[in-house]
C-alpha cells in the first residue's frame, strides 16, 4: 500500500469517527436539556408545595394522626 493511500484512509476513518461522535453529543445534549427542565419543574413543584404547606396550619400533622385505625 502506498502511503498516501493509507493517509487517506486513516483521514476518512477519522471522520467517520467524529461524525459518530458529533451525533453522539448531540444526543447527550437533548437529554441535558429534557433533565433540566424537569429538574427545573420538580423545584417549582418543590416551592409550590413548601409555600402551601407553610400557608396551612392544618397541613402540618402529628405522627399519632398518621396511625392506622385498629391502633
Amino acid at each position: 500500500m502506498n502511503p498516501l493511500h493509507t493517509l487517506e484512509t486513516r483521514i476518512t476513518e477519522l471522520e467517520i469517527k467524529l461524525s459518530f461522535t458529533e451525533d453522539t453529543v448531540e444526543q447527550l445534549n437533548a437529554v441535558v436539556v429534557r433533565q433540566q427542565a424537569q429538574i427545573d419543574r420538580l423545584v417549582r413543584e418543590l416551592v409550590e408545595l413548601r409555600d402551601r404547606a407553610a400557608g396551612e396550619p392544618g397541613l402540618t400533622r402529628s405522627l399519632r394522626d398518621e396511625l392506622p385505625p385498629h391502633y
